[in-house]
């Protein structure tokens, strides 16, 4: 005769379809929270797309940022990979990193699986391959962005160097010859001053370490505020300046 359930057996059989049904809706509800990023600001973006000195191509996996003319800072055959931060749509840093590309780096802006950078398990080759002319690579992000960047940076060997905006190493690398900069915001809420310097023992001993005053989190690209940050005090046009020189700077070196 089959056996008649136990009132103990049904008693698990409901806690266990409960913690799953608790379970589906936490990973449906992260996935629709996931689903909608920070938007990009209009004019910045329409701004960098009419600048002749960069073509903007949008692609499945984010933009590519090519210069149209052999730029002053580095060579045609550089490039930097650059990795969104958490929920932040990719078109939100064509105007941040317009004047690199313009300048004669060709930039790849990823767009993160699920908008969320730490999840993304996809390798480095995925987004370098989109500019194949391009033979020196250097990788970096915006916030969590950044720490993605710093993985790619321990793990490929083609990376040449790792640069920072708002962020810092989640991995040890300080042992290793990535050439590394990192440039914060005196305002930044979320990726302080504080946790900047609380993470530089990551990195190499010859990192460099640039602070825009008055800039803060959502300084890095143009997607509006962001909750938990602190409140700008530097324009988005001398922020995006300071960048470009700092980051050029570097690129060449």
């Amino acid at each position: 005769m089959p056996r008649t359930p136990t009132r103990s057996s049904r008693v698990r059989r409901r806690i266990l379809l409960a913690v799953a049904a608790v379970l589906l809706l936490v990973v449906l509800g992260f996935v629709t929270y996931a689903s909608f990023p920070f938007p990009a600001e209009a004019a910045p973006l329409a701004a960098a797309e009419r600048d002749p000195a960069i073509t903007v191509t949008e692609v499945s996996d984010g933009i590519v940022l090519t210069p149209t003319t052999t730029g002053t800072a580095s060579t045609p055959s550089t490039g930097l990979v650059f990795i969104a931060g958490a929920r932040v749509d990719p078109a939100a840093y064509v105007s941040t990193l317009s004047g690199i590309a313009a300048n004669g780096t060709t930039v790849v802006i990823v767009q993160p699986i699920l908008n969320f950078a730490i999840l993304d398990w996809r390798p480095l080759s995925t987004f370098t391959r989109m500019a194949p002319g391009v033979s020196r690579w250097f990788v970096g992000g915006h916030s969590l962005g950044g720490v993605r960047a710093c993985q790619y940076a321990a793990d490929d060997p083609e990376v040449v160097g790792l640069v920072f905006f708002g962020s810092y190493c989640a991995a040890d690398i300080s042992a290793g010859d990535t050439r590394v900069l990192s440039i914060g915001g005196s305002r930044d809420g979320l990726s302080t001053p504080a946790k900047i310097r609380d993470a530089a023992h990551l990195l190499p001993a010859d990192a460099t370490f640039v602070e825009i005053a008055g800039a803060n989190h959502a300084s890095f690209g143009d997607y509006g505020r962001q909750p938990g940050d602190g409140t700008a005090t530097a324009g988005d046009a001398d922020v995006r300046r300071q960048i470009t020189t700092t980051v050029d700077a570097f690129l060449a070196e």
